[in-house]
């Protein structure tokens, strides 16, 4: 019994110690592995492929495109080039990224875009300066009457305009309804 409890003792501590340190390690919006608590309402779902992806919601996705898995680094859109000449309502200019699960989708003709398929226009004026960041993500479940995309928008200083079901999203998105919401890239 004598030993019993300093090994207890020692324990408690141990986990005193380890939790505070994953607390703080774990990043803003991310799932921690399984069987672990989530740390936020951002918490992340498995999407196509075994990603981990945001949750449907406006500041979750901001983080993971420009923090997780900066958008920057993607591929962009086959068929488009940086500061292509873009059309209304998203303006002047712009550069078209998708995520692997997209990319993927468009060079499989798949059809239709995957949960967790992510697509990203930045958006400039004529004379390249940033103007906007427009954002279409496959949120299965989020919105089946609409593709089920989650729509974002927010500008140069990262404060939301738009996120959820934007009713003029999906109205000029509508148009392409056969290609699964997607305007720039067919996926059949």
């Amino acid at each position: 019994m004598n030993r019993t409890f300093p090994r207890l003792l020692l324990l408690a501590g141990l986990c005193a110690l380890l939790l505070p340190a994953w607390l703080i390690a774990a990043e803003p919006g991310m799932m921690p592995a399984k069987g672990m608590m989530p740390a936020n309402k951002g918490m992340m779902s498995t999407g196509g492929m075994g990603m981990m992806m945001p949750a449907a919601d406006g500041q979750a996705l901001m983080d993971y495109i420009n923090k997780t898995d900066p958008y920057t680094k993607w591929d962009l859109m086959p068929g488009t080039a940086k500061m292509r000449v873009g059309k209304e309502p998203h303006g002047g200019l712009q550069n078209v990224y998708v995520n692997k699960l997209a990319l993927k989708a468009i060079k499989d003709k798949a059809g239709a875009m995957p949960d967790g398929a992510i697509i990203v226009k930045e958006v400039f004026s004529t004379d390249k300066k940033p103007m906007a960041v427009n954002v279409m993500y496959k949120k299965k479940g989020f919105n089946p009457e609409a593709g089920d995309y989650f729509w974002l928008k927010y500008g140069p200083d990262m404060k939301i305009a738009v996120q959820g079901k934007f009713d003029p999203c999906i109205k000029c998105h509508a148009t392409a309804k056969a290609n699964d919401y997607v305007v720039l890239a067919p996926l059949k």
